[in-house]
Protein backbone atom coordinates (compact mmCIF):
# COMPACT_ATOMS: atom_id res chain seq x y z
CA UNK A 1 0.00 0.00 0.00
CA UNK A 2 1.66 3.41 -1.09
CA UNK A 3 2.44 6.17 1.76
CA UNK A 4 -0.50 7.88 -0.38
CA UNK A 5 -3.15 5.64 0.43
CA UNK A 6 -1.83 5.39 3.84
CA UNK A 7 -2.27 9.19 4.42
CA UNK A 8 -5.62 9.41 3.02
CA UNK A 9 -6.52 6.91 5.27
CA UNK A 10 -5.41 8.51 8.23
CA UNK A 11 -6.99 12.06 7.12
CA UNK A 12 -10.46 9.86 6.60
CA UNK A 13 -10.13 8.28 10.52
CA UNK A 14 -9.13 11.99 11.78
CA UNK A 15 -12.65 13.36 9.85
CA UNK A 16 -14.96 9.99 11.33
CA UNK A 17 -13.12 10.76 15.09
CA UNK A 18 -13.46 14.68 14.80
CA UNK A 19 -17.25 14.42 13.85
CA UNK A 20 -20.32 13.18 16.66
CA UNK A 21 -22.97 12.22 13.88
CA UNK A 22 -20.58 9.94 12.55
CA UNK A 23 -19.67 8.19 15.78
CA UNK A 24 -23.30 8.48 16.94
CA UNK A 25 -24.27 6.44 13.47
CA UNK A 26 -21.50 4.01 13.86
CA UNK A 27 -21.51 2.94 17.05
CA UNK A 28 -24.60 4.36 19.07
CA UNK A 29 -27.47 3.45 16.15
CA UNK A 30 -26.66 0.24 15.91
CA UNK A 31 -27.28 -0.57 19.29
CA UNK A 32 -30.17 1.25 19.68
CA UNK A 33 -31.62 -0.65 16.30
CA UNK A 34 -30.81 -3.71 17.94
CA UNK A 35 -32.39 -3.48 20.75
CA UNK A 36 -35.76 -1.53 19.37
CA UNK A 37 -36.04 -3.97 16.93
CA UNK A 38 -35.02 -7.23 18.67
CA UNK A 39 -38.00 -6.24 21.75
CA UNK A 40 -40.54 -4.28 19.33
CA UNK A 41 -41.00 -5.91 16.14
CA UNK A 42 -43.86 -8.91 14.97
CA UNK A 43 -45.23 -9.45 11.81
CA UNK A 44 -47.97 -11.01 10.30
CA UNK A 45 -47.97 -12.32 6.77
CA UNK A 46 -49.73 -14.50 4.00
CA UNK A 47 -49.53 -16.78 0.89
CA UNK A 48 -47.12 -19.25 2.78
CA UNK A 49 -45.33 -21.57 0.39
CA UNK A 50 -45.61 -25.74 1.59
CA UNK A 51 -45.27 -28.92 0.17
CA UNK A 52 -47.44 -31.77 0.38
CA UNK A 53 -45.79 -35.35 1.16
CA UNK A 54 -48.46 -37.49 0.23
CA UNK A 55 -48.16 -41.07 1.56
CA UNK A 56 -52.08 -42.26 0.95
CA UNK A 57 -52.61 -40.89 -2.43
CA UNK A 58 -56.52 -41.19 -1.77
CA UNK A 59 -59.24 -38.80 -2.78
CA UNK A 60 -59.52 -37.95 1.10
CA UNK A 61 -55.58 -36.59 1.03
CA UNK A 62 -55.97 -34.66 -2.33
CA UNK A 63 -59.04 -32.99 -1.27
CA UNK A 64 -57.26 -31.63 2.12
CA UNK A 65 -54.07 -30.35 -0.12
CA UNK A 66 -56.89 -28.33 -2.53
CA UNK A 67 -58.71 -27.07 0.82
CA UNK A 68 -55.75 -25.97 2.35
CA UNK A 69 -54.75 -24.16 -0.98
CA UNK A 70 -58.12 -22.46 -1.36
CA UNK A 71 -58.05 -21.30 1.83
CA UNK A 72 -56.21 -18.00 0.48
CA UNK A 73 -53.07 -18.44 3.41
CA UNK A 74 -51.26 -21.61 1.31
CA UNK A 75 -49.37 -22.37 -1.91
CA UNK A 76 -48.56 -25.68 -2.26
CA UNK A 77 -45.20 -25.09 -4.57
CA UNK A 78 -44.06 -28.86 -4.46
CA UNK A 79 -45.28 -31.80 -4.13
CA UNK A 80 -42.73 -34.40 -3.04
CA UNK A 81 -42.19 -38.16 -2.98
CA UNK A 82 -39.99 -38.74 -0.06
CA UNK A 83 -39.06 -37.44 3.77
CA UNK A 84 -35.53 -36.75 2.53
CA UNK A 85 -36.29 -34.01 0.06
CA UNK A 86 -37.83 -31.97 2.76
CA UNK A 87 -34.53 -30.19 3.91
CA UNK A 88 -33.20 -29.69 0.18
CA UNK A 89 -37.04 -27.27 0.00
CA UNK A 90 -35.57 -25.53 3.35
CA UNK A 91 -32.62 -24.94 2.45
CA UNK A 92 -33.32 -23.60 -0.54
CA UNK A 93 -36.10 -21.56 0.83
CA UNK A 94 -38.50 -23.39 -1.63
CA UNK A 95 -41.12 -23.59 1.04
CA UNK A 96 -41.76 -22.75 4.70
CA UNK A 97 -43.61 -26.07 6.00
CA UNK A 98 -44.31 -29.01 4.58
CA UNK A 99 -47.91 -31.28 4.96
CA UNK A 100 -47.03 -34.67 5.07
CA UNK A 101 -50.19 -36.94 4.70
CA UNK A 102 -49.66 -40.95 6.36
CA UNK A 103 -50.54 -43.85 4.74
CA UNK A 104 -53.90 -45.16 5.27
CA UNK A 105 -55.00 -41.34 6.22
CA UNK A 106 -58.39 -42.42 4.68
CA UNK A 107 -58.86 -45.36 6.35
CA UNK A 108 -57.89 -44.37 10.15
CA UNK A 109 -60.44 -41.25 9.35
CA UNK A 110 -62.61 -44.19 9.02
CA UNK A 111 -62.01 -45.84 12.43
CA UNK A 112 -61.66 -42.89 14.01
CA UNK A 113 -57.38 -43.07 14.76
CA UNK A 114 -55.75 -40.65 16.57
CA UNK A 115 -53.00 -40.24 13.95
CA UNK A 116 -53.49 -37.68 11.83
CA UNK A 117 -51.21 -35.52 9.46
CA UNK A 118 -47.42 -33.78 10.16
CA UNK A 119 -46.49 -30.61 9.91
CA UNK A 120 -42.43 -29.73 9.14
CA UNK A 121 -42.03 -26.23 9.68
CA UNK A 122 -38.78 -24.09 8.64
CA UNK A 123 -38.28 -22.23 11.87
CA UNK A 124 -35.18 -19.71 10.72
CA UNK A 125 -38.46 -17.47 9.80
CA UNK A 126 -39.95 -17.10 13.41
CA UNK A 127 -42.83 -15.33 12.64
CA UNK A 128 -44.00 -17.66 9.44
CA UNK A 129 -43.57 -20.53 11.65
CA UNK A 130 -45.85 -18.80 14.11
CA UNK A 131 -48.63 -17.93 11.27
CA UNK A 132 -48.10 -20.88 9.23
CA UNK A 133 -48.68 -23.28 12.30
CA UNK A 134 -51.67 -21.32 13.35
CA UNK A 135 -53.05 -20.68 10.06
CA UNK A 136 -52.76 -25.13 9.22
CA UNK A 137 -54.70 -25.45 12.50
CA UNK A 138 -57.34 -23.23 11.58
CA UNK A 139 -57.73 -24.63 8.06
CA UNK A 140 -57.52 -28.51 9.08
CA UNK A 141 -60.33 -27.61 11.83
CA UNK A 142 -62.32 -26.09 9.11
CA UNK A 143 -61.46 -28.76 6.57
CA UNK A 144 -62.74 -31.56 9.29
CA UNK A 145 -65.52 -29.41 9.88
CA UNK A 146 -66.74 -28.48 6.31
CA UNK A 147 -66.69 -32.22 5.38
CA UNK A 148 -69.75 -33.23 6.97
CA UNK A 149 -68.72 -36.53 8.08
CA UNK A 150 -69.59 -36.24 12.13
CA UNK A 151 -73.50 -36.41 10.96
CA UNK A 152 -72.64 -39.67 9.32
CA UNK A 153 -70.81 -41.17 12.66
CA UNK A 154 -67.07 -40.92 10.84
CA UNK A 155 -64.81 -38.18 12.58
CA UNK A 156 -61.61 -36.62 11.09
CA UNK A 157 -59.18 -36.48 14.13
CA UNK A 158 -56.38 -34.19 13.42
CA UNK A 159 -53.41 -34.32 15.49
CA UNK A 160 -51.19 -31.59 14.82
CA UNK A 161 -47.74 -32.05 16.13
CA UNK A 162 -45.60 -29.11 14.51
CA UNK A 163 -41.40 -30.11 14.32
CA UNK A 164 -39.65 -26.81 14.33
CA UNK A 165 -36.02 -26.32 12.25
CA UNK A 166 -33.44 -24.18 12.64
CA UNK A 167 -35.48 -21.99 15.40
CA UNK A 168 -37.38 -24.57 17.82
CA UNK A 169 -38.34 -21.82 20.37
CA UNK A 170 -40.23 -19.51 17.32
CA UNK A 171 -37.89 -16.85 19.14
CA UNK A 172 -38.91 -13.36 16.84
CA UNK A 173 -35.74 -11.94 17.95
CA UNK A 174 -33.80 -14.78 15.95
CA UNK A 175 -35.13 -13.76 12.90
CA UNK A 176 -35.08 -9.97 13.05
CA UNK A 177 -31.67 -9.39 14.77
CA UNK A 178 -29.16 -11.32 12.33
CA UNK A 179 -31.16 -9.48 9.71
CA UNK A 180 -30.25 -5.74 11.42
CA UNK A 181 -26.49 -6.88 10.08
CA UNK A 182 -27.42 -5.79 6.75
CA UNK A 183 -29.36 -3.03 7.58
CA UNK A 184 -26.84 -1.56 9.44
CA UNK A 185 -24.14 -2.47 7.31
CA UNK A 186 -25.52 -0.36 4.53
CA UNK A 187 -26.05 2.79 6.94
CA UNK A 188 -22.46 2.77 8.03
CA UNK A 189 -21.24 2.21 4.61
CA UNK A 190 -23.11 3.88 2.01
CA UNK A 191 -24.72 6.71 4.24
CA UNK A 192 -21.00 7.41 5.62
CA UNK A 193 -19.53 7.09 2.06
CA UNK A 194 -22.01 8.96 0.56
CA UNK A 195 -20.66 12.34 2.35
CA UNK A 196 -16.94 11.92 2.74
CA UNK A 197 -16.52 13.74 -0.96
CA UNK A 198 -19.55 15.82 -0.66
CA UNK A 199 -17.52 17.03 2.87
CA UNK A 200 -14.39 17.47 1.39
CA UNK A 201 -15.79 19.78 -1.37
CA UNK A 202 -18.02 21.44 1.00
CA UNK A 203 -15.11 22.19 3.38
CA UNK A 204 -13.05 23.92 0.19
CA UNK A 205 -10.03 20.88 0.69
CA UNK A 206 -10.79 19.27 -2.68
CA UNK A 207 -8.38 20.92 -4.46
CA UNK A 208 -6.00 20.51 -2.25
CA UNK A 209 -6.38 16.58 -3.10
CA UNK A 210 -6.62 17.38 -6.82
CA UNK A 211 -3.10 19.40 -7.19
CA UNK A 212 -1.56 16.41 -5.57
CA UNK A 213 -0.22 13.68 -6.96
CA UNK A 214 -2.40 10.74 -6.29
CA UNK A 215 -4.08 9.28 -8.34
CA UNK A 216 -8.15 8.85 -8.25
CA UNK A 217 -8.21 5.33 -7.73
CA UNK A 218 -5.67 6.19 -4.45
CA UNK A 219 -8.40 8.50 -3.45
CA UNK A 220 -11.38 6.25 -3.96
CA UNK A 221 -8.94 3.44 -1.89
CA UNK A 222 -7.90 5.82 0.86
CA UNK A 223 -11.34 7.27 1.63
CA UNK A 224 -13.07 4.34 1.47
CA UNK A 225 -10.84 1.50 2.85
CA UNK A 226 -11.73 2.88 6.79
CA UNK A 227 -15.12 2.06 6.07
CA UNK A 228 -14.54 -1.48 5.32
CA UNK A 229 -13.09 -1.57 9.05
CA UNK A 230 -15.58 -0.10 10.26
CA UNK A 231 -18.31 -2.25 9.05
CA UNK A 232 -16.71 -5.15 9.83
CA UNK A 233 -16.49 -3.97 13.62
CA UNK A 234 -20.20 -3.27 13.61
CA UNK A 235 -21.03 -6.50 12.14
CA UNK A 236 -18.82 -8.42 14.63
CA UNK A 237 -20.53 -6.08 17.59
CA UNK A 238 -23.95 -6.96 16.49
CA UNK A 239 -22.89 -10.93 16.27
CA UNK A 240 -21.37 -11.08 19.74
CA UNK A 241 -24.30 -8.61 21.45
CA UNK A 242 -27.47 -10.69 19.79
CA UNK A 243 -25.19 -13.62 21.06
CA UNK A 244 -25.11 -12.16 25.08
CA UNK A 245 -28.54 -10.13 24.83
CA UNK A 246 -30.97 -12.69 22.59
CA UNK A 247 -28.84 -15.75 23.07
CA UNK A 248 -29.36 -15.75 18.87
CA UNK A 249 -27.09 -19.45 17.94
CA UNK A 250 -24.87 -18.84 15.13
CA UNK A 251 -24.56 -22.17 12.95
CA UNK A 252 -22.68 -21.72 10.27
CA UNK A 253 -18.80 -21.11 9.46
CA UNK A 254 -17.99 -17.92 10.99
CA UNK A 255 -15.19 -17.42 7.91
CA UNK A 256 -17.93 -18.06 5.36
CA UNK A 257 -19.85 -15.06 7.15
CA UNK A 258 -17.29 -12.57 7.19
CA UNK A 259 -15.91 -13.06 3.60
CA UNK A 260 -19.33 -12.92 2.16
CA UNK A 261 -19.90 -9.62 4.43
CA UNK A 262 -17.05 -8.22 2.51
CA UNK A 263 -18.43 -8.61 -0.56
CA UNK A 264 -21.47 -7.12 0.50
CA UNK A 265 -19.80 -3.90 1.80
CA UNK A 266 -18.13 -3.86 -1.18
CA UNK A 267 -21.52 -3.26 -3.04
CA UNK A 268 -22.79 -0.92 -0.33
CA UNK A 269 -19.72 1.25 -0.72
CA UNK A 270 -20.04 1.35 -4.21
CA UNK A 271 -23.33 2.67 -3.48
CA UNK A 272 -22.15 5.39 -1.69
CA UNK A 273 -19.36 6.41 -3.67
CA UNK A 274 -21.78 6.14 -6.88
CA UNK A 275 -23.85 8.73 -4.25
CA UNK A 276 -20.86 11.15 -3.09
CA UNK A 277 -20.18 11.93 -6.85
CA UNK A 278 -22.81 13.35 -7.25
CA UNK A 279 -24.05 15.08 -4.56
CA UNK A 280 -22.52 18.67 -3.64
CA UNK A 281 -23.25 18.93 -0.20
CA UNK A 282 -23.32 16.86 2.82
CA UNK A 283 -26.91 17.24 3.46
CA UNK A 284 -27.83 16.33 0.08
CA UNK A 285 -25.67 12.84 0.42
CA UNK A 286 -27.62 11.54 3.55
CA UNK A 287 -31.00 12.78 2.19
CA UNK A 288 -30.14 10.58 -1.21
CA UNK A 289 -28.58 7.85 0.44
CA UNK A 290 -31.58 7.51 3.03
CA UNK A 291 -33.83 7.34 -0.07
CA UNK A 292 -31.76 5.04 -2.11
CA UNK A 293 -30.65 2.25 0.40
CA UNK A 294 -31.41 2.69 3.92
CA UNK A 295 -35.40 2.85 3.34
CA UNK A 296 -35.31 0.28 0.41
CA UNK A 297 -33.18 -1.89 2.71
CA UNK A 298 -35.80 -1.67 5.24
CA UNK A 299 -38.89 -1.98 3.40
CA UNK A 300 -38.18 -3.92 0.06
CA UNK A 301 -35.36 -7.02 1.21
CA UNK A 302 -37.41 -9.15 3.37
CA UNK A 303 -36.41 -7.81 6.81
CA UNK A 304 -39.64 -6.66 8.16
CA UNK A 305 -42.37 -7.53 5.51
CA UNK A 306 -42.03 -11.20 3.90
CA UNK A 307 -41.44 -10.09 -0.40
CA UNK A 308 -44.25 -12.31 -1.64
CA UNK A 309 -47.01 -10.16 0.91
CA UNK A 310 -46.44 -6.72 -0.64
CA UNK A 311 -47.39 -5.69 -3.98
CA UNK A 312 -45.86 -7.21 -7.46
CA UNK A 313 -44.42 -3.76 -8.61
CA UNK A 314 -42.33 -3.83 -5.15
CA UNK A 315 -41.45 -7.44 -5.53
CA UNK A 316 -39.87 -6.64 -9.06
CA UNK A 317 -38.04 -3.22 -7.32
CA UNK A 318 -36.85 -5.52 -4.47
CA UNK A 319 -34.27 -7.43 -7.18
CA UNK A 320 -32.10 -4.54 -6.95
CA UNK A 321 -31.86 -4.18 -3.44
CA UNK A 322 -28.07 -5.46 -2.21
CA UNK A 323 -29.45 -5.94 1.71
CA UNK A 324 -32.17 -8.57 0.47
CA UNK A 325 -29.66 -10.90 -1.25
CA UNK A 326 -27.60 -10.32 2.36
CA UNK A 327 -30.13 -10.96 4.02
CA UNK A 328 -30.24 -14.61 2.56
CA UNK A 329 -26.86 -14.54 3.22
CA UNK A 330 -26.66 -13.84 7.23
CA UNK A 331 -29.52 -15.46 7.95
CA UNK A 332 -28.58 -18.59 5.95
CA UNK A 333 -25.44 -18.57 7.63
CA UNK A 334 -26.22 -17.42 11.40
CA UNK A 335 -29.59 -19.93 11.62
CA UNK A 336 -29.13 -22.53 9.37
CA UNK A 337 -25.56 -23.06 9.09
CA UNK A 338 -25.86 -23.63 5.25
CA UNK A 339 -22.58 -23.65 2.97
CA UNK A 340 -21.31 -21.42 0.10
CA UNK A 341 -22.87 -23.94 -2.74
CA UNK A 342 -26.49 -22.76 -1.70
CA UNK A 343 -24.99 -18.88 -1.56
CA UNK A 344 -23.64 -18.36 -4.93
CA UNK A 345 -26.32 -16.39 -6.03
CA UNK A 346 -27.08 -13.60 -3.89
CA UNK A 347 -23.20 -13.44 -3.50
CA UNK A 348 -22.69 -13.25 -7.46
CA UNK A 349 -25.16 -10.47 -7.33
CA UNK A 350 -23.90 -8.81 -5.04
CA UNK A 351 -19.93 -8.65 -6.56
CA UNK A 352 -21.49 -8.07 -9.95
CA UNK A 353 -24.06 -5.28 -8.79
CA UNK A 354 -20.50 -3.53 -6.63
CA UNK A 355 -18.62 -3.71 -10.00
CA UNK A 356 -21.00 -1.86 -12.20
CA UNK A 357 -21.69 1.22 -9.94
CA UNK A 358 -17.85 1.33 -9.03
CA UNK A 359 -17.09 1.61 -12.44
CA UNK A 360 -19.68 4.61 -12.92
CA UNK A 361 -18.51 5.79 -9.94
CA UNK A 362 -14.52 6.13 -11.35
CA UNK A 363 -16.08 7.27 -14.64
CA UNK A 364 -17.70 10.36 -12.73
CA UNK A 365 -14.98 10.97 -10.61
CA UNK A 366 -12.21 11.39 -13.22
CA UNK A 367 -14.65 13.61 -15.04
CA UNK A 368 -14.48 15.60 -12.15
CA UNK A 369 -10.89 15.59 -11.60
CA UNK A 370 -10.45 16.57 -15.54
CA UNK A 371 -12.82 19.12 -15.02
Amino acid sequence: MSKRIRALMQKEFIHIIRDPRSLAIIFLLPILMVLLYGYAINFDIRDIKIAVLDQDQSSTSRSLAEYLTSSGYFLVSSNIMDRDEIEDLFLDRRVQAVLIIPPGFSKQNQRDSADGVQIIIDGSNANTATVAINYLRLALLQYSTSQNLNAAGISIPFQIEPRIWYNPDLKSTHFIVPGLISIILMMVCAMLTSVTIARERETGTMEQIFISPIRPIEIIVGKLFPYVGIALLDAAGVLLFSYLIFNVPFRGSILLFFALTVVFIYASLSIGLLISTKAKTQQVAMLMSMVATILPSILLSGFIYAIASIPRVLQLISYIVPAKYFLIIDRGIILKGIGFSLLVEPTLFLFIFGSLLLLISLKNFKTRLEG
